[in-house]
């Protein structure tokens, strides 16, 4: 397993932005995909956004599409979700979610079973 160390959550009003990081001390280089979850309180989990590192391809829930995104940064092995345009609704305890198999299919599916995850950190949006 991978450890993951997730930052950059905070408190904004609705429009606002905010980064995510996900710190991969042990290299994403051993991670095949990388992506980005969400839970709010009484809520099931919502996949956010995922990221294929080996090429770069990119996927996201109809929900953050044209708002977030999410890349990466090798060098740093580090992983980032920009939030762009933020509402209340995406308030809520974002995840970081690795895992090294070839044949994963990377995707933000809320039932994906990535091998490693992170504490979290809390985006909270107010109106």
């Amino acid at each position: 397993q991978v450890q993951l160390v997730e930052s950059g959550g905070g408190s904004v009003q609705a429009g606002g932005s905010l980064r995510l990081l996900c710190a991969a001390p042990g290299s994403i280089h051993s991670s095949n995909c990388m992506g980005w979850f969400r839970q709010a309180p009484g809520k099931e989990r919502e996949g956010v956004a995922a990221i294929h590192t080996g090429g770069g391809a990119t996927r996201y829930a109809d929900s953050v599409k044209g708002r977030f995104t999410i890349s990466q940064d090798k060098a740093k092995n580090t992983v980032y979700l920009q939030m762009n345009s933020l509402k209340p609704e995406d308030t809520a305890t974002y995840y970081c979610a690795a895992d090294p198999r070839f044949s994963f299919p990377c995707l933000p599916d809320a039932g994906a079973d990535f091998r490693s995850w992170g504490r979290g950190t809390q985006v909270t949006v107010s109106s």
